[in-house]
């Protein structure tokens, strides 16, 4: 305790001798002064290092200017990266590495030369440009149309940006709907399979007869029966095939890489749509550009537009602007840098294929039109069947009507709902359609039946009978009741007319060709509702 106490006393009076107050004073001193200096020293400028020509020096652009500067020893040579922010003191001396810019403009690439440097086109008001490449842009692959980030000064190319707008229809799997899941289609399935798969997989049968391979296909017919599910599993089934066979792309004159496996990248007609000139003509280049460099990596790219009348449709006399008349033209020389569906599928789908230009639809680029009509008795079985499958849990009086198997209540379900669809009862009618003859004709229930329509019916049976289940606590099943009341409902939302002036597309919209037709009434609770005129056609 004693020494401890003596230490305290020696080194208070040290800290309180002259000497060690003076020394005390000069270090703040220094500290305060140090401070002063750097608050009223002049800022350091940030500039972008364009090139090393050589030891200790670096051509730097600062403020749109152009500088030879000296680098100080201190900054760590690797670190010097071309297209990098650096620091320069009031010298113009490089201080320091910044690394680069987060930010910059964004372009399209028009050209990459051979010499390294790349080529901008004029676009969104600005000029054409010429910029190098920034030390991690060299070696890496560059194509035209990919987008560019570029530094602040517009001097170099510091980024490539993945095509967020072609790369957001691409899927990042094959989609897995197979045939089997599409119910009521025999006729089209049969016919798209033939034309997609056979020349695929006898290649070289086709070749012996000389056989040109389709391009493209267009699938047409009234909305909900199935097309972009037909185009969904032809992409399924083709990457199946690719991965189980080896025959794809064996073709002795074939000098293209094996496909080994697919890619669905899927539009749908109004996305391509866009409000600034020529970006829609951009989309579409795009898109097949995206769909010819999967295709070189070994890919078979699979074209899937949906709604294409909206974006092909037919062009229009040039007094006033329509998009047709550049992106039809468009669309067509791509489709004419295909040579087969060996390169790429294109499957086109519409409700109004007499929209779309001729120029598209002509041998040589559709080869083939296929047509997806409305289910009949056995084909809305079918589709059923895919929905209300074993499975679901039935009402345990339903399934003791039934002999107790489960099975056949499900078959005796479907019939019921098939029967109630079909019937040509007074409370099934729908729609009267009055013709040029002076004959009517009646539509029923199941003349405008289509596949989305009985996937709505099998949903709301389906919500039926958890509401049950969750009002009473108790596990319930589906009743048949469940079913057949979602039927009269579907049809019953579903009946409405279309104004006066659109009767006419909307009765190709059901399939029914209008060139006849004088005027349409709807019955609603067995009462017929007063007739729209069709006047433009009298």
């Amino acid at each position: 305790m004693i020494l401890v106490k003596s230490y305290c006393i020696r080194c208070v009076t040290r800290c309180c001798s002259p000497q060690a107050a003076s020394q005390q004073r000069e270090l703040e001193f220094k500290k305060v002064s140090d401070v002063v200096a750097k608050l009223t020293a002049p800022a350091n400028r940030i500039g972008t290092l364009l090139d090393l020509p050589g030891e200790g020096l670096a051509r730097i652009v600062v403020g749109g200017a152009e500088y030879y500067a000296n680098v100080d020893p201190r900054v760590p040579e690797p670190d010097l990266k071309v297209g990098t922010q650096i620091l320069v003191n009031e010298a113009y001396a490089v201080i320091r590495t910044l690394g680069y810019d987060r930010n910059g403009p964004i372009l399209k690439l028009a050209e990459a030369m051979h010499d390294g440097r790349l080529r901008f086109e004029q676009d969104m008001g600005r000029q054409s440009l010429v910029l190098q490449r920034s030390t991690d842009l060299i070696g890496v692959e560059l194509k035209a149309g990919d987008e560019i980030r570029i530094d602040p000064s517009h001097r170099v190319a510091i980024e490539k940006l993945g095509d967020r707008k072609a790369s957001r229809h691409a899927l990042d799997e094959t989609p897995t709907v197979t045939w089997e899941q599409i119910g009521g289609q025999s006729e089209a399935i049969a016919a798209i399979r033939k034309a997609i798969e056979y020349p695929l997989l006898h290649a070289q049968t086709f070749e012996r007869f000389k056989f040109s391979q389709p391009k493209g296909f267009l699938l047409y017919g009234p909305p909900g029966c199935g097309k972009t599910l037909i185009g969904q599993a032809a992409a399924g089934s083709l990457s199946k095939l690719v991965s189980e066979s080896d025959q794809i792309g064996s073709s002795s004159a074939d000098n293209r890489p094996p496909v080994t496996s697919g890619t669905f990248l899927h539009v749908k007609g109004p996305e391509i749509l866009n409000m600034w000139l020529g970006e829609s003509e951009r989309i579409v280049r795009d898109l097949f550009d995206q769909a010819r460099a999967r295709r070189k990596n070994g890919a078979l790219p699979f074209i899937f537009i949906d709604e294409a009348e909206s974006i092909l449709g037919t062009r229009r006399a040039m007094r006033s602007f329509n998009i047709s008349n550049t992106l039809v033209p468009m669309f067509c020389s791509e489709m004419d840098g295909i040579e087969s569906l060996r390169d790429v599928v294109i499957i086109l789908a519409s409700n109004r294929p007499d929209l779309i230009d001729p120029a598209v639809l002509r041998p040589g680029r559709i080869d083939r039109k296929i047509k997806v009509s409305r289910p009949n008795n056995d084909a809305a079985a079918q589709i059923l069947k895919v929905y209300l499958t074993e499975d679901l849990p039935l009402d345990t009086g339903l399934v003791k009507e039934r002999g107790g198997e489960h099975a056949r209540a499900v078959a005796s379900l479907v019939e019921e709902v098939i029967e109630s669809i079909f019937q040509r009862t007074v409370d099934n009618r729908l729609l009267s359609i009055r013709m040029r003859s002076g004959q009517t004709k009646v539509l029923y229930r199941g003349d405008l039946v289509s596949g989305a329509i009985l996937a709505s019916i099998v949903q709301r049976a389906k919500e039926k009978a958890i509401d049950r289940t969750i009002q009473s606590g108790q596990p319930a099943g589906l009743l048949a009741s469940d079913v057949l009341d979602s039927v009269s409902e579907e049809f019953r939302e579903g009946d409405m007319l279309p104004p006066d002036d659109a009767a006419e597309e909307w009765l190709k919209l059901l399939d029914h060709h209008p060139e006849q037709v004088v005027g349409v009434s709807s019955f609603r609770r067995g009462r017929q509702t007063e007739e729209r005129i069709l006047n433009q056609i009298i």
